[in-house]
């Protein structure tokens, strides 16, 4: 019974939608935070503890709930040791989907049918490790081998995309392309801004004295990731803000970051505002797909922040206003005409029915230019994406949803697309089940096609080329 062929699907028509047509479908990981260094090296894993724990947050979280000692966490611990606490750990985590996440890694890419525990422990790392080190294990196999067309990685403004060019040339299975993350170009009250500005005058060989110099190397950068075919845009929003004064001076405003000077709150409002909605004109123009992920609060714990820094497993989800910040945004930029297409994301799901109404505000031109991003971090989870999946629906065109990604660093994570594919397949089962729509494989077929594939295909536009022109497409 434990994660049969049939898992998650409890009838005929989920088992049929699930297996004949949403199983075999490509994987169009269209966000997440694999390092394209690591991507291109291609290297085998030292071990199963690197391949499995190294960097998880997730993991790292439910080990803490369990009191494993920090040491065999992220500390010094051996990595039998880390692998050994993790074993101990996963019988407790029964309900929690990183139970059902780790048997099917193990099933799926180890081909392991053993209940992770401390009794099988060293079972499963000498079985893994040996797996680990055959050729069609090493990072860009594992990619290749889970059917992935696509891979979206998250580069900053930067970053001279050599490995995005390395692996154009050279890797033939899948594509791995860049996503513009310009979070540092934003953050002018952050003590490192003068550094990042720096960088960015070397990235574009130019310096950058003045707001509209900054701005025009933004805008070379935006047009020197899509010559490297980028078609996305993320922003990690923790905290969305739209000012509007009329008394300010964005030229002034980086002046005084320039010289060092602190400046006041609304200030920093001002300037990200207008930085943003600037990007916004420039994604439009290239038609490329902004993707704003608010609502996170970070690092909550300042002792263990200062002992371990970020991404660790010490982050929250935030509950501040949002409607109205976000939509002065959508309402700046489609006053210009000048809105791309936009996937919204909150970390909490209190949020969707606001963010779905606000949606339907600015559809226009396209089959849902702004989406309502899948089930993010906490909500990655069956309750949270049949919660996602029915607000979607309620407010929206569920035809057209853009489906799931990763959002990961792990390269074993690709089993969370058919962890996704069997939910929404037990997801629309019931609704026909319930009389909501008919049993009519005819319709049901492309709507399983486009969520789980099809439609990230066709919405991203990928498979454009640059012209050497920026083109308004929307």
């Amino acid at each position: 019974m434990f994660l049969n062929e049939n898992y998650l699907l409890p009838n005929e028509i989920a088992q049929t939608l699930y297996h004949n047509y949403a199983k075999e479908l490509p994987i169009i990981d269209y966000h997440c935070h694999l390092d394209p260094k690591e991507i291109y090296e291609d290297r085998p894993f030292k071990t199963i503890t690197e391949a499995w724990l190294s960097g998880d947050h997730y993991k790292w979280r439910l080990m803490r709930a369990c009191g494993v000692p920090e040491e065999a966490i992220t500390g010094n611990a051996s990595d039998y040791e880390k692998f050994l606490a993790w074993c101990q750990t996963v019988p407790k985590l029964v309900g929690n989907p990183l139970y059902s996440w780790t048997h099917l890694e193990l099933k799926r890419f180890f081909e392991i049918d053993l209940p992770v525990t401390e009794e099988n422990a060293e079972t499963l790392w000498r079985l893994c490790n040996e797996k680990l080190q055959q050729k069609d294990f090493t990072r860009r196999a594992l990619i290749a081998r889970s059917n992935v067309e696509i891979v979206c990685t998250t580069d900053d403004p930067v970053d001279d995309l050599h490995y995005h060019h390395q692996l154009s040339q050279t890797e033939h299975r899948l594509r791995v392309l860049p996503t513009f993350r310009p979070d540092k170009a934003l953050q002018i009250d952050h003590p490192n801004f003068l550094t990042y500005v720096t960088k960015l005058e070397k990235s574009v060989e130019n310096a950058i004295t003045t707001y509209d110099a900054f701005l025009r190397a933004l805008r070379d950068r935006v047009t020197y990731f899509h010559q490297h075919h980028c078609r996305l845009s993320d922003h990690a929003l923790d905290t969305l803000v739209y000012a509007a004064d009329e008394q300010l001076s964005l030229e002034a405003i980086f002046a005084k970051a320039l010289a060092g000077e602190s400046l006041e709150e609304n200030e920093v409002s001002f300037f990200k505002t207008n930085v943003l909605v600037e990007l916004m004109k420039l994604y439009h123009e290239h038609g490329w797909t902004m993707q704003l992920h608010v609502h996170a609060y970070r690092n909550c714990n300042q002792r263990m922040f200062e002992r371990l820094g970020p991404d660790t497993g010490y982050d929250g989800i935030n509950d501040q206003p949002l409607t109205q910040s976000l939509q002065k945004l959508l309402n700046a930029a489609d006053a210009q005409d000048h809105l791309p297409q936009t996937i919204l994301y909150s970390l909490n799901p209190n949020d969707y029915d606001a963010l779905v109404a606000l949606m339907g505000c600015f559809q226009q031109e396209g089959n849902n230019k702004l989406q309502l991003g899948s089930g993010w971090w906490y909500n990655d989870t069956r309750a949270g994406m049949r919660h996602q999946l029915t607000k979607f629906a309620d407010g929206s065109v569920i035809f057209n949803f853009v489906g799931m990604l990763t959002d990961s660093r792990s390269f074993l994570s690709y089993t969370r697309h058919e962890y996704f594919r069997r939910v929404f397949c037990e997801w629309l089962a019931e609704i026909v089940v319930r009389g909501e729509a008919p049993a009519d494989l005819r319709q049901l077929k492309p709507l399983v096609e486009n969520v789980c594939y099809q439609n990230a295909k066709n919405y991203f536009k990928f498979q454009e080329k640059d012209n050497g022109k920026n083109r308004h497409r929307r």
